[in-house]
Order: structure tokens, then sequence, then C-alpha cells
């Protein structure tokens, strides 16, 4: 899994800061390891509006000036993530995106009707930025949401938001590759090497906008990778997957039909061991301390308690942590030393930590057949003994288009309809804008709720079918916000303490898969033989005609003798002349030599 953010807004931090942290949290029962990276950098508020950076890019710093941009959230995002086996979402699904690219900003609001401009602008820069297809955000893919995301940085006093407005687009057909880290990298202040991106920028002061502190701008660049450890500790030299010789497996020797030639290979036992070497092929070749007094932790290890680990060239550290978090922080590397940490194949005598329960289990999926009508059906289970109250958004293109007189919500097990305490929808104009539809309810505790409504599916002009049409269409994954509980704590609710150091002020997001929406598509091999077809006849009788319409009909008689036919024809009539004349010549010849010696022998 793929999952990249960028984040830029304000916060309540020290000026001119940066900071790097990598999160290693192997997930139970899977041979998957999670690898977060996050890299946050500050700069005054002052200084960005005058055009000073240090550690902030000035590359998107120019592009979010020139929109008007106040809170950026980006995110890409390639692959999903298994509730099932690997639990809760990492940072609570906060740094999360969409399958694809999504983005939303907050953008200074005109009453001239200038924001559609300037995210129009805002969406082409980060596109030639990032290297990506963000330019096709347009209109049709742009909604405002009301309930699902609110503003993580400082705007006003009382973080008052009406002078601002709330664009969100997707893009779930974009596929992520190395194209898209590249700029991501450079956005650095050391252009470190990492994975996937998530990008979030945000005003921050201390206190308020009117506490007295100094309001700064910080971006947030998280990456979150989930890698199989066997896989990625493959050789190098060697990435093509292929059967390995008998001699160098594990074969479980009780079973009856092992031999030299059979294998059944041995299950192992206990916990994988893995190196950050041996993943990323290469170890920690140093560290980017920019600020004084830099005393966080730079890695932190999530790992039982009697997981042995050798650690190379760094410091541990004691934070005070209880929930099975280790801390190192990376010295000043002098050349040629780098920090590496080993954890050899262990068999655990303790249980292993255990991957806590997810706020929400989500699915959505396309029902119905044909090519003219289907529906849509989410399902969202609650695995906790109390309720959660949850915010449903919704992005549709226009060319499906929901009967929202079908929508229904109801209880799975008692199948009575759920009460929804608010409901947002903006119809779909076709080739205008899409659906927004935005939802908020309530899940019972240890219970299921069901979502499903009918929809139309838009017949497109044939010119508006991408290359692969019978792939299907893209429809963006659905936003889920689990809304946070009054005094709500995991020591409250038995639950152990996430090692994401965040406020939970937001709550937890979940987003559903993708889905493929088949429309009614042509025949697009007809066109390709009429136009041929066309073309061959129009070519036979365009020729004919033109040939009768250009061409002059005369005697042959009539027709003038040019000087090059005059010229050829003395040519012929001397060679004529000159072969006549070698002939006359052989026949005198040969005729008075006869007659003398006929003569002769009379006499």
């Amino acid at each position: 899994m793929l999952l990249s953010s960028l984040l830029a807004l304000p916060a309540a931090v020290l000026a001119q800061t940066y900071t790097e942290h990598l999160h290693l949290s192997p997930l139970a029962h899977t041979s998957h390891l999670l690898a977060a990276f996050n890299f946050t950098s500050t700069t005054p508020l002052p200084a960005y509006e005058s055009g000073h950076f240090t550690h902030f890019p000035r590359s998107l710093a120019q592009i979010l000036q020139h929109t008007r941009t106040r809170e950026l959230h980006l995110r890409f995002a390639w692959g999903r993530w298994d509730d099932e086996q690997w639990g809760p979402r990492p940072r609570d699904g906060r740094r999360e995106g969409g399958t694809g690219v999504e983005i939303w900003a907050w953008l200074d609001s005109d009453d001239g009707g200038g924001v559609e401009e300037r995210w129009s602008g805002l969406v082409n820069g980060l596109s030639g930025l990032f290297c990506a297809s963000l330019n096709f955000i347009d209109s049709t893919r742009t909604t405002r949401p009301v309930l699902s995301f609110d503003p993580e940085g400082t705007h006003g006093d009382d973080n008052d938001v009406r002078g601002l407005e709330l664009l969100h687009g997707t893009l779930p057909h974009e596929v992520v590759c190395t194209e898209n880290l590249t700029p991501f990298l450079k956005l650095l202040p050391c252009k470190g090497k990492a994975g996937t991106m998530s990008i979030d920028v945000r005003p921050i002061c201390p206190g308020g906008s009117g506490g007295g502190g100094e309001c700064v701008l910080e971006i947030q660049q998280t990456v979150d990778v989930v890698l199989d450890v066997e896989r990625s500790m493959r050789a190098r030299g060697d990435p093509i997957p292929r059967p390995r010789p008998i001699e160098e497996l594990e074969c479980d020797q009780m079973k009856q039909y092992n031999g030299g030639d059979t294998c059944y290979p041995k299950v192992k036992e206990g916990e994988m061991g893995w190196s950050l070497s041996r993943i990323f092929g290469t170890p920690v070749r140093g560290n980017c301390h920019l600020a004084d007094g830099h005393a966080d932790a730079d890695i932190t290890l999530e790992v039982p308690s009697d997981r042995i680990v050798n650690v190379t060239n760094a410091q541990p550290l004691d934070l005070g942590s209880d929930h099975g978090v280790r801390s190192y922080r990376l010295p000043n590397h002098p050349p040629g030393q780098y920090t590496d940490l080993a954890l050899p194949q262990q068999q655990l005598t303790a249980r292993p930590i255990t991957n806590a329960q997810p706020p929400l289990y989500a699915t959505r999926t396309i029902t119905g057949s044909g090519q003219q009508h289907g529906g849509m059906h989410a399902r969202l289970r609650n695995p906790h003994p109390y309720p959660q109250v949850i915010t449903y958004f919704e992005s549709l293109p226009w060319f499906l288009r929901p009967y929202i007189h079908t929508l229904r919500v109801r209880d799975s097990e008692t199948h009575e309809d759920v009460k929804l305490e608010k409901m947002f929808y903006t119809p779909a104009k076709d080739r205008e804008r899409g659906t927004h539809l935005e939802l908020m309810f309530t899940v019972p505790a240890k219970g299921e709720v069901e979502l499903s409504y009918d929809f139309e599916k838009a017949v497109l002009r044939y010119t508006e079918y991408p290359p692969d049409a019978n792939r299907g269409f893209d429809v963006a994954p659905a936003v889920i916000r689990v809304l946070p509980r009054t005094n709500d704590t995991s020591a409250a609710r038995n639950e152990p303490a996430s090692p994401w150091a965040e406020d939970r002020k937001q709550g937890s997001y979940i987003r559903t898969t993708s889905l493929l929406l088949p429309l009614p598509t042509p025949d697009f091999s007809m066109p390709y033989n009429v136009i041929i077809l066309t073309s061959t006849v129009i070519a036979l009788g365009f020729g004919s005609i033109f040939n009768l319409l250009t061409r002059r009909f005369v005697w042959a008689e009539e027709v003038p003798v040019g000087k090059l036919a005059l010229r050829v024809k003395g040519l012929v009539g001397v060679v004529q002349g000159v072969v006549g004349r070698l002939k006359g010549t052989k026949a005198v010849g040969l005729g008075g030599g006869n007659g003398g010696g006929v003569g002769g022998g009379k006499g």
C-alpha cells in the first residue's frame, strides 16, 4: 500500500523548525511492516508573506500565495489498508486519501466569483509541481463539503472560517509512481529519500490569533507505506521472483511424501527477522537536525518488550512510553558510519501485541446489472460497545445520476430506518458538476447500518470515452468521518494508547475503495469501418470525376508533335538509314565475288 499526503497550515510551534521522524511497526499476524515517515517544517507568517523562506519550499509557497490558499491538504495513495488484519489506520486516517489523488483546500472567498478560477490555478500549479494529472480536476470533479472536513490550522478569532471557502476534488484514476515522489523529495530541506507522500499546509498561532504568540506556517509531509518483509529483503541483484533451490528450503520432514525431490515448506514460527538495511537496501546515512536543541526521537519502533533489537549507532531514549514503543535518536554521523536496526528471527514467549479494533468497518459496492440502471450499497459496522456518530460523504461523477427518493439508511438487524441528523445534497448537471451527497447519522453499538440507493447511467458522447472505455469509469471512494466522542479517551475505552501523538479533535477518517462503473459502450470499430469504406468510395469516385474534368480528349492526328518526339523520330530515321546502308553494302560485296569466281572458271 502506498500513501502520501501534503499539509500546509498555521501552527502553535516555534518558528523556523524542521523535524524528521520514522515510525516502524510490524503488523500483527502478517509478514508486513508499516513504515511511517513524517517531515515537519515551519516558517513565521511574516516571513512567508514577505517572501523569505528558510525551510518552507518556495515553489509551493508561490502557488499558495498566488491562489490565496490558506490551508491545503493533498493526498497521493495507491492500494488499500486492510482493516481486518492490520487494525486501525495510521494517524487515525487523518493523513490518508482515497485511491489516486485527493485534494481539499480553504481559499479566500471572493464575492466576484473568482474562487473557481483560483481553485483551477491551484490544481494546475500543483499538477506541474508534482508531475501529476491534477489539471483534470475541473468543475465536474469538484465539490464543496460541509460536514466531513474541518480546518486544522488557526484562521482568525475562534477559528472563524466564514471568510474562507472549502473545495474538494478527486482523481481516482491517477496512478502514483516515481515521478510524483521526486518533486515531493525536492520540497524537503535536506532532499532526503522517502516512500509515498501526503502534504498538509496550515497556519498555527499559539493560543489563537489573539494569543500574543507568533503565528507560523507549518507544512507536514508524511509517507505511510506497508512493506512485504520477505519480498522487500529479496536480493537486489535478482529482483525477478524465481523458485528457490530445494537445498535452500526448510522442509517439513514429518510429511509422508517428503523426499529428495519433494518438499513441503515448513511453516516458520515466531517473528520474522528483518533490518532497515535489508528492507530499504541501505542503512540510515545520517540525520537532518536543522534546529538547535532538537531532542525528539528520530526513529520509533513498536514491538513487544521481549523482542530483541540490535541497534547500530543510535541513542536509545526513555520518553516514558507505556505502549511498547522504543525511541531512538540519531547522532551526527562521521563519514563512514551509518545507523541500522536489526531484528533477528525470534520465538516470543509472551503473547505478541495484537492490533486494536478500528473505529469502523466500511465496504461499498455497486449492485445491479444492465446498461441503464444500477445501485449503490454500503455497509458500516461498529465493532465497539458504544454508538458512533459519523458523516458519510460521496462525490459522484455527473454521469452517475442517483435517485434520492430511493435513498435508505437502515439497521441491518432490525431493518428499521436510521434517523438522518443532517443531509446535504447537490444534484449534478450534465457536463458541468458532479453530485454531492453528505449525511450525518449514528451507527449503534455493536451494530451495522446499510446505506443504499438506485441510480441511472448516462449515455456519453463518443468523444467523451477514454481509450480503455471497456474497463469502466472510476468512482471516487466514500469519505467516512467518525466524530470524536465527548470526553473520549483511550483509557476510558480500555484501549491501548496510540503511538501517534496528534490531536484527535478531527476524529477518525475511513475511506472505502474506489469503484468501477461500467457504462453503455458503443462499438468503436464501426466508425472506423465506415470511415475506411467511405474514404475508398470517395477516392474512387473523385479520381474518376477529376480525370474526366481535367483531361482533354482529341483525335490522334490533332495532337501536335513535340520537339522531343521529332528529335527521337529523326534519330530513329538516321539509325534506320545507317542500318540500311550497311545491309546494302554487304549485299553488293557478296554479289561481286561470286561473279568473278564463275568467270575465271569458265576462262
